[in-house]
Order: C-alpha cells, then structure tokens, then sequence
C-alpha cells in the first residue's frame, strides 16, 4: 500500500469514525499500529522532511543534527532497501543519499525512484567520496539533482538543500 493512500485511508476511516482506535484502524487496513501511528505523525508535521541515507554514523548524525537546527524534519536511513521503504512512508521532500551503501547502492536507489512516477519529483542530492568524473554523470543522467562530493562543506550543503527545495516549489 502506498504511503499516500495510507494517510488518505486513514483519515477517511477517522472521518467516518472519529472515536476510531490506532488498533482498529490497523485491523481494518490490515497495517501495524505502528505503521498507522508513524503515518499519522508524519502527516502532522508540517517541516520539510529532509531524508538521509548513510551507513556512516558519524556522518549521518552530524547532518542530522545540523538540518534539524535549521528546522528540517529529518529521517534516516543506513542502507538502500531501508531508504526506499523511508520513501514509502515518509515521503520526503529532499533526499541527501551516499552512494555507496550495504544492500542496494545509491545509484540503483535513484534510478529506482525516478523510474517511479509517484516518487520521480522528490530531488535527491547525491553525497559520496567517490569524485570521479564517470560517477558524477552517472548519477546526474540518473536523475540525481546535485552530487557532493566528501567531505563537503556543511554551510554549502545546507545551501544547495535550500536550493533543490526552492527549485521545487517554483
């Protein structure tokens, strides 16, 4: 089921019920409550959501932190079957994503979510040590709209993030 049908079925069924329990809704959607509690969560949070996907820990708090102190509303994922399941249901706005992590890497990640047509208008913003020429135009023909190479500037990277963002709402 996708993420946007969920919310959209869960309010439906709040709407038609409005004493509906997390359980039942779980039941009737045949979803774990947890699912429907984390849904109801993101849908009420009005930040942009930024998702970041690293198997770096180091590298991955330090965004975190960093974007959460510029009012992001910010997820994460470690490797690439985690962020495209973090796609699903969080439906993020932005998508900071390394390139190479466990599982499926970066680039198939992309390829997956822009071959998608509810997912291809999310940007994804490409961060990786891997500076190679052939790696950057493979992941902008991807489909990827920035690639930054690390260790990048955090001042920097918060800007194209703005920027990748403002793109979007024009």
């Amino acid at each position: 089921m996708q993420a946007e049908s969920i919310g959209g079925k869960i309010l439906s069924l709040m709407e038609e019920n409005p004493g509906i329990t997390v359980k039942e809704i779980a039941e009737k959607l045949s979803i774990s409550a947890d699912q429907v509690e984390s849904t109801l969560e993101s849908m009420s949070d009005t930040r942009q959501k930024v998702l970041i996907v690293d198997d770096e820990m180091d590298a991955l708090m330090a965004l975190k932190v960093a974007l959460e102190a510029e009012g992001y509303n910010v997820a994460e994922a470690k490797d690439g079957h985690e962020a495209l399941d973090k796609v699903h249901s969080e439906i993020p706005d932005v998508i900071l994503l390394d390139l190479m992590i466990p599982g499926i890497d970066g680039f198939e990640v992309c390829r997956q979510l822009k071959s998608d047509d509810v997912y291809r208008h999310i940007p994804v913003i490409m961060l990786t040590a891997r500076g190679e020429i052939d790696d950057k135009v493979e992941g902008i023909e991807l489909g990827a709209d920035d690639y930054v190479t690390k260790p990048f500037n955090l001042k920097e990277l918060k800007a194209r993030v703005k920027m990748v963002l403002r793109r979007q709402e024009a």
